[in-house]
Formats: C-alpha cells, sequence, structure tokens
C-alpha cells in the first residue's frame, strides 16, 4: 500500500489541472490515467489561450506539465474501487492499493467509482457538488462530464479541476488559497525559460 495526500482518478483536462494545482503547492500527488479521454477525438479552437491544438497534442503537453512538478502518474493503471477509510480513503487498482487524504473523481461521464463510494446525485445520475467541486462525501471531489450533462468543454473541466484543487489547498492550510504567480514565480521555477 502506497500513502499519498492526493489522488486524482482520471487524466484528462479536469485530472490534470487539480493535479497540476495540489503538486505545484507540494501536495503528494498521484494520478491514475487510462488515456479514454475524449480529448484524442478533439481539436481546440475555442480554448482561451490557444489559437489551434490538437487534442492528442494538448495531452501531451499537459502530461509534460503535470510531470515537471512532480505528479507520480500510473498511465494505464485502472482504479477499480474507493472507499473511505479512516481519515481518508483507499484507491484500489489492478496493480494494488493506495491511501490518500483526498480523491478527485476526472472520470469523464463514468460516474460509477463516484456513486459507488457514496456520493450523491441527482434524479439523471448526474453527481452533485457544491461550487468548490466536493461532493456530499468530505474530501471527495467530482469534475466535469459527472457533474455537468452536456457541458463537456475542457476549458469547464480544466476550470473544475482547478476549483477541486483550490479546496483542497485551502483545506490543508486553513484559509483560502489563491493559486497566483508572478513573473518571479517563472524565473525560480523554470530558471527564466518561463514557458516550458
Amino acid at each position: 500500500m502506497s500513502d499519498t495526500d492526493v489522488i486524482v482518478v482520471g487524466g484528462g483536462p479536469a485530472g490534470l489541472s487539480a493535479a497540476l494545482f495540489t503538486a505545484k503547492n507540494g501536495l503528494e500527488t498521484t494520478v491514475f490515467d487510462t488515456d479514454e479521454t475524449w480529448m484524442h477525438k478533439a481539436h481546440l479552437f475555442n480554448y482561451l489561450g490557444v489559437g489551434s491544438i490538437g487534442g492528442s497534442e494538448f495531452m501531451a503537453t499537459a502530461r509534460q506539465q503535470v510531470d515537471a512538478f512532480g505528479v507520480d502518474r500510473h498511465q494505464g493503471e485502472q482504479v477499480t474501487g474507493v472507499a473511505s477509510s479512516g481519515d481518508g480513503f483507499v484507491v484500489e487498482t489492478e496493480d494494488g492499493d493506495y491511501d490518500a487524504r483526498y480523491v478527485i473523481f476526472a472520470t469523464g461521464a463514468n460516474r460509477e467509482l463516484a456513486t459507488d463510494l457514496g456520493c450523491e446525485t441527482d434524479d439523471d445520475g448526474v453527481v452533485e457538488v457544491d461550487l468548490d467541486m466536493e461532493t456530499s462525501v468530505d474530501d471527495a471531489y467530482a469534475t466535469g462530464a459527472m457533474v455537468r450533462p452536456e457541458k463537456w468543454e475542457a476549458t469547464i473541466a480544466v476550470g473544475d479541476g482547478a476549483a477541486a484543487a483550490l479546496d483542497v489547498l485551502s483545506k490543508e492550510r486553513g484559509e483560502r488559497y489563491h493559486d497566483f504567480d508572478v513573473p518571479a514565480d517563472a524565473e525560480r521555477v523554470f530558471g527564466g525559460l518561463g514557458d516550458e
């Protein structure tokens, strides 16, 4: 069994966004990514700040970015179950069990793991969350298509992942946390390269 602060189930835009924020701000973060994201069918023209990029190219760049911040990414390892356990969760995979204090679901329209954990849903089976993306199960978050039927946009999913991560960081610090960088941060992190 392996321990971490945050486990993200799903490696699409929502999951990688959440992982980026938590890892960048010092929380040990593990992502389980079976690479079933719809992004491989997409081409982005409507993503603010990106003129035109293929979905698979976008995903490759996003993965490089989270890897640079130290995310422990388990590519191809499928999560088979998530259960509450004491002060956190046990995440079961085909290869073993992992403990985490927080879990962030980013599994697209597949809501099975969240509902099996006991997260409340509406009459249509959509996972219910608050504005911070937290479900009815404390410290369990849901993002993207699992909480927004028919609003399957990368920009929305990225924002959901960021909102979940900022809530986790706020809980960890005991006060509202904002991840706001300035040019000196890029100099410190990237040694002046700035746009890696």
